[in-house]
Order: C-alpha cells, then structure tokens, then sequence
C-alpha cells in the first residue's frame, strides 16, 4: 500500500512537471528600444556610446530644414524631412561616420563594438 502511495506520488509529480512546462514556455526576449539621435539647430545630437553589432539607431529630426543622415562608407542614407524619423540597423563593427548632405557642417560618429 505504501509503495502504491509513493508510486502514484511520483507520477503525480511527474505529469505535474510536464505540464507546467508545455503550458509555459520560455519568454521572448524584450526588443532593444532604438537609440535615438535627435537633430535640431542644425546639429546632430550627441551619439550614443555603447552601440553594438544588431543595435538600431533612429534619428529623429527636429528640425524645420530638411536634413540627411548620410553614412561617409555609404552603408545608409536617410532623407529626413522636417519632423520625421529615420532607422537603420548596425551590421558592422567599427566608426562610422556620418553628414548631413544638405548641411556638410553636420557631423557625427558611431562607434560600434561587435
């Protein structure tokens, strides 16, 4: 009697676990926030440290002239008109510099790890 009581305690257990672990799978990561550099008075704002390979960064322009994000390695260019926003994902390690096309005067860098 007792050995049945142990037996069906395990079993018990056992399906217990189960199930607790079909009905609850593990969570998702949460989505990084894009980093955000805005842009207003002409300038750039500063940019962000700690960037990473899969980091997205947005600009965010606002701004009353229309103004680019324009990588100088020509990995992205993004048209920015007055109050819009723009993204790009980081794909490679290293600094990367960045104009405005319109406003040469405009500058900036990321710099990005791996």
């Amino acid at each position: 009697m007792i050995r049945g009581l142990f037996l069906g305690m395990a079993l018990f257990v056992a399906t217990a676990s189960v199930a607790a672990t079909a009905h609850h799978p593990a969570a998702k990561p949460a989505a990084k926030a894009p980093v955000v550099i805005v842009i207003d008075k002409m300038a750039f704002g500063p940019a962000p440290a700690g960037l990473h390979v899969g980091d997205t960064v947005q600009w965010a322009n606002h701004d009353i002239f229309l103004h680019s994000a324009t990588a100088t390695d020509h990995s992205f260019d993004l048209q920015l008109k007055p109050g819009a926003t723009g993204q790009i994902v980081l794909t490679h390690a290293g600094t990367i510099g960045y104009t405005c096309k319109y406003h040469p005067a405009m500058k900036g860098q990321l710099v990005v790890q791996k």
